[in-house]
């Protein structure tokens, strides 16, 4: 049974920096694909960075330039650090895993398993 947990979020003022991650444990595999999604109220869930087991990355338009994905040490383990943050950028973050996937389709939300979420907040 996988298990995806993501940690920090919080609350900053627009400009600021926050860093997130994520750990995808109960597997003996390295995941094909990890990724981070946002949904805001009212909205629709989006994609906003992927990151293959090859290292291919890929980003949403809206964070490109402000947003970095990047693997950790550990196993299945990955951040997402955020710079110059928008209040449009106000959301819950989920973190996406799959065992066995095709890196051309990490961007897509077709994850077997999905962490709780977290927050974040940005203020104008």
């Amino acid at each position: 049974q996988v298990s995806v947990v993501e940690s920090g979020g919080g609350s900053v003022q627009a400009g600021g920096s926050l860093n997130i991650s994520c750990a995808a444990s109960g597997s003996g595999y390295s995941m094909d694909c990890m990724a981070w999604f946002r949904k805001a109220p009212g909205k629709e869930r989006e994609g906003i960075a992927s990151i293959g087991r090859d290292g291919s990355i890929r980003y949403a338009d809206s964070v490109k330039g402000r947003f970095t994905i990047s693997k950790g040490n550990a196993k299945n383990m990955i951040y997402l650090q955020m710079n110059n943050l928008k209040p449009d950028d106000s959301a819950t973050y989920s973190c996406a895993a799959k065992i066995f996937g095709t890196y051309d389709r990490c961007f897509s939300p077709d994850y077997d398993e999905w962490g709780q979420g977290t927050q974040v907040t940005v203020s104008s």
